[in-house]
């Protein structure tokens, strides 16, 4: 098939590591991980610096050509693939991985946005500091991924969602304007926080391509521990009590049903190393200062004596410590292994779980009896992973009874995973009409064309939605 004139033009731009048009090398740029959102991009552009982005923003822009910006495509929600029409280009920014620079008094780190997370926690790391976003794919996610999708993960509790750790942003408008917002400062106040706007916004307002992030102290000491519990709202006097306690430096707080251990027992063969249990925490604590394992403990005992806690185990080891987070690691992968499912990630606000799980089983129940619910997520943050095992029913009904009762409580039906294409129906349902009508107007404003990954977030073609 003849390359359009234009993209013929990228093509000698960009090179042809900086071009992809063989159906055999655009494959893997064409589906989420998850295997849901099948695409057919027209290209895959990878540009190798912030000038190549600008440039290829602005041949599409001249020529009307939507893009959809990639990073390591590790999304929950397909809000980094294109749609079926083969019309859309796929820009990569997987070539753009240099860690431009690395502060450790000023506590800062300044990368580009195909950097992968993990490699700069250990760039954080050599020199004694910490980036505290910790996530499942954190080998395989890209800093402008996390950044656009303002990711959460494991130690939301302690050090906030991305958002509260980006101090400054480099983006490509949709016209291909380069906006260097590069601070590193802790304190700015001149005028609209303009980077905001990017943060979370999926790609569909603009292009990160760096950012600037605040780093932390690289904790000297650790305490983990997983506990039996026997019922969630004990799950949530235990975490005061230990907030009571060990204030701010409790790091993460996951809850997990029995039935997902059960699942990870099941396919990892994993034997528990404490007595079964209808409900489980797993606890991670970690501080600059020594004596932290010592008040843990008197924590931990104190919250034994008051029937908070049924039965735990503190890990002695680093390697006992990562034994025990598998098991709130490999809840996901088991999950997968048990067969196909419906994925909830809501949140609530944080006194609301227990009587939120008990309405949302109950109108799963009257929807399908004996419907197997794995239910695992941030007891800190109130974020739930609320996955119902498949059942006879469509999955939009699921979603919509689910979704339900998170709004009745006040909860939103995305904590951390974004909207992508996954949730924009439902988003378009629930969300109130004036929040509905600002979302448009910023997104016409910016893009007023609508070719910054379309039928993201929002519905495609925001002209015709009244």
């Amino acid at each position: 098939m003849t390359m359009p004139d234009w993209l013929a033009s990228l093509h000698n731009q960009l090179g042809p590591a900086g071009l992809l048009t063989n159906p055999a090398n655009v494959e893997p740029y064409a589906i989420d991980w998850r295997r849901l959102f099948p695409g057919k991009p027209l290209a895959v552009a990878r540009p190798a610096n912030t000038g190549e982005v600008s440039a290829i923003v602005k041949l599409c822009h001249a020529h009307g050509v939507a893009i959809v910006p990639q990073g390591g495509n590790t999304g929950m929600a397909g809000g980094a693939v294109p749609d079926a029409s083969g019309g859309e280009l796929v820009l990569s920014l997987s070539r753009m991985n240099t860690i431009r620079s690395i502060d450790p008094v000023g506590m800062t780190l300044e990368a580009e946005a195909g950097v992968i997370l993990k490699t700069a926690q250990d760039a954080a790391a050599h020199v004694g500091r910490l980036l505290p976003i910790s996530l499942a794919a954190e080998g395989s996610a890209m800093i402008g991924g996390i950044v656009s999708t303002n990711a959460g993960g494991l130690n939301v509790l302690r050090y906030g969602m991305t958002r509260a750790l980006v101090l400054g942003l480099e983006v490509v408008l949709a016209d291909g304007t380069v906006v260097n917002g590069l601070r590193h400062l802790r304190k700015d106040n001149a005028g609209y926080d303009w980077k905001q706007l990017f943060i979370g916004s999926e790609g569909t307002l603009g292009i990160t391509t760096a950012a600037v992030l605040r780093l932390l102290p690289q904790p000297k000491d650790s305490v983990t521990a997983l506990l039996s519990v026997p019922n969630p709202q004990a799950a949530l006097d235990l975490l005061a009590c230990l907030q009571n306690t060990l204030g701010d430096s409790i790091t993460a707080c996951e809850l997990m049903a029995g039935f997902s251990l059960d699942l990870v027992e099941k396919h990892f063969s994993f034997s528990r190393p404490i007595a079964d249990g209808e409900w489980f925490v797993l606890i991670e604590a970690a501080s600059t200062l020594s004596g932290l394992r010592e008040a843990a403990e008197t924590a931990l005992g104190d919250a034994l004596e008051q029937g908070f806690a049924l039965d735990g185990t503190v890990a002695e080891s680093g390697r006992q410590a990562t034994e025990l987070w598998q098991w709130r690691e490999r809840i996901t992968e088991s999950e997968a292994k048990e067969g196909k499912s419906v994925k909830h990630d809501v949140s609530v606000p944080i006194p609301q779980i227990p009587a939120f799980l008990v309405a949302a089983d109950e109108a799963l129940a009257r929807l399908q009896p004996g419907t197997r619910v794995n239910c695992f997520g941030h007891l800190g943050d109130g974020n739930l992973h609320y996955n119902v095992l498949i059942t006879d029913h469509h999955p939009d009904a699921v979603n919509a009874v689910v979704h339900d009762v998170v709004q009745r409580f006040g909860g939103s039906i995305s904590a951390e995973h974004g909207i992508g294409q996954y949730r924009v129906a439902e988003l378009a349902r629930r969300r109130a009409p004036e929040e509905q009508a600002l979302a448009r107007r910023i997104k016409m404003a910016l893009d007023p064309d609508d070719l910054m990954n379309p039928g993201k977030v929002l519905p495609r073609h925001l002209q015709d939605v009244s």
